[in-house]
């Protein structure tokens, strides 16, 4: 016989209907009073898949409490019942929007219901499944979201994946520079060719040569074959040099040959091979910073391409907080079924620096999900320790001004970006006079110093 699944009903009432017609001949009903306090006893570890409310048996305070029984009732997809004419009230309009994938008007309709409940549960096995298979990384979102500054990045990305040029890819920590070097490859002629990662940082000295062009039979002591290196490997597709920055002098000599005619020769052989292969490269350190302290080489820098992309930090791009991480979490698994972030907690989101980016956004919410013991995410669960007296402040940072602001620095910082810090290019960018830009500048506090003029010609 086939083992019934559990399913949650939190009413006033015991369902006597529901649990005694045909709607769950295949569930076992687990009802939850919401006469008080609601009592989970019988509640399956680590919570319930689905669960159903029931908005038509609630009346008065026991309506007011039910956004607190449903933070602490660990059901992963809710499904509300009500009156139809209680859809016409925003409050419960505004209440089904927040914790419910789908809602049933009454009267109880057997077939229609086990419907939708049947299909929450296989979505719910679906993403479990995946869950598994493949933990999400957060360079599967790193290039989500509306704000003004990945929308350019996606564009100038999309842009690249058209040419055959190298591009370099600026970007702090955890921004998900990774994630715009696959974007470019996915969008070129090359998509169906390998693409090739090198960790410049993992890359001893001596083994540079034999790692990234390969070796013939005999070159060294146990080459009982030959093998190819990484530029080879990567013919006809791309190679991403992660963290080129990292790369010493002596490393940097080794792939100029490569950067300037696309030849290569194998350790042990004297023949230059030909590869057709696309670079891209990432950083996150400025290298032309890097070239005037002469820790990088002008002539491979100028080689690695002249199109570049600065990747925005997750504390310019704040409005897509709330998109990612709501993403972020549907694609964690959750030992407490686990989906939703607390008024207070999508605050402290908005307001944290993110010094770690997008990969701190993510190991905050991994956390949260393996200790908290609520359904609804608090921002303690996450690390966070909220000052219940900064309520002012937290008001004043999330002002429609506030978020002006932030929109304008994002702007001038991606100009300067793209622009090479030249404050008349970046101002013809925004079209914009250079002195209105200027003014900008100063209005946010961008500091002039990272700015320069071209060179007048006398």
């Amino acid at each position: 016989m086939k083992e019934k699944r559990p399913l949650v009903w939190l009413s006033a009432v015991y369902p006597v209907l529901a649990a005694s017609g045909s709607l769950l001949r295949d569930w076992q009903l687990i009802h939850v009073s919401a006469s008080d306090k609601p009592h989970t006893g019988g509640m399956p570890q680590g919570g319930a898949r689905v669960g159903v409310f029931d908005l038509a048996s609630l009346k008065g305070d026991q309506l007011t409490r039910l956004p607190d029984w449903l933070d602490t009732v660990p059901v992963q997809h809710w499904v509300a019942t009500l009156e139809p004419h209680q859809i016409q009230s925003p409050e419960i309009c505004a209440l089904i929007n927040r914790y419910c994938k789908d809602y049933h008007t009454l009267p109880l309709q057997a077939e229609r219901l086990n419907a939708i409940l049947g299909h929450l549960w296989g979505m719910s096995e679906l993403q479990a499944t995946a869950s598994r298979a493949k933990p999400a990384c957060y360079h599967d979102f790193a290039l989500e979201g509306e704000s003004v500054a990945i929308r350019h990045v996606r564009e100038l990305l999309q842009k690249f994946g058209r040419t055959e040029e190298s591009v370099l890819i600026y970007g702090e920590n955890g921004t998900g520079k990774e994630a715009a070097a696959r974007f470019i490859h996915d969008h070129s002629p090359r998509k169906n060719k390998p693409m090739i990662a090198v960790n410049c940082a993992a890359l001893p000295r001596s083994l540079t040569q034999n790692e990234l062009f390969g070796h013939e039979k005999g070159a060294f002591t146990h080459a009982m074959s030959a093998q190819k290196g990484r530029i080879e490997a990567a013919n006809g597709g791309t190679l991403l040099l992660i963290g080129v920055d990292e790369l010493c002098p002596e490393q940097q000599s080794a792939i100029l040959r490569f950067l300037q005619e696309g030849l290569i020769e194998r350790l042990g052989s004297n023949h230059p091979i030909s590869v057709d292969t696309r670079l891209i490269a990432t950083s996150t350190k400025p290298l032309e910073q890097l070239v005037k302290t002469g820790d990088f080489r002008s002539d491979v820098f100028y080689r690695l391409g002249s199109l570049h992309v600065f990747l925005p930090p997750l504390r310019d791009r704040r409005e897509d907080i709330p998109v990612l991480a709501n993403r972020m979490l549907s694609a964690t698994p959750s030992a407490n079924g686990a989906r939703r972030l607390s008024d207070a907690a999508m605050i402290c989101l908005a307001e944290h620096p993110w010094p770690g980016n997008l990969r701190e956004l993510q190991n905050r919410l991994r956390q949260a999900l393996l200790l908290g013991e609520s359904p609804q995410i608090s921002a303690e669960d996450m690390g966070f320790i909220p000052n219940p007296n900064d309520n002012h402040d937290r008001n004043r940072e999330l002002s429609l001004d506030a978020f002006r602001s932030r929109a304008d620095r994002q702007a001038i910082s991606v100009s300067l970006a793209l622009a090479h810090n030249n404050v008349s290019a970046a101002a013809r960018l925004l079209n914009i006079s250079r002195v209105s830009l200027y003014r900008l500048m100063d209005k946010h506090r961008v500091p002039h110093g990272s700015a320069t003029q071209p060179k007048k010609d006398y």
